[in-house]
């Protein structure tokens, strides 16, 4: 009688998905262009008697830009948990 064969299995098929996906993938990554921030610029200010943050973005803020954005800017950069500050104490400001 006739045995039955017991059939290997192929890797053929797993090589030409990959083969394919590269063929897709390579071109893909090789147009895109990746850009880059440009980096902010801080300037140092001693705080003065009187002063609160929100005077402080207020002063930094160009025409037509947002107070909130230069303040969460502000507070980044120093690492400021609060919005106190004291006089005599150095805060970085962005240009």
């Amino acid at each position: 009688m006739y045995a039955l064969r017991r059939k290997r299995a192929s890797l053929m098929p797993a090589v030409a998905l990959a083969l394919l996906g590269a063929i897709v993938t390579i071109p893909a990554l090789s147009s895109s262009r990746l850009y880059a921030a440009a980096p902010e610029r801080f300037g140092t200010v001693t705080v003065q008697r009187g002063d609160s943050l929100w005077a402080l973005a207020e002063r930094r803020t160009p025409a037509g830009g947002s107070v909130q954005d230069t303040l969460d800017t502000i507070v980044a950069a120093n690492h400021l948990d609060s919005a106190t500050i004291v006089p005599g104490q150095h805060i970085k400001i962005p240009r």
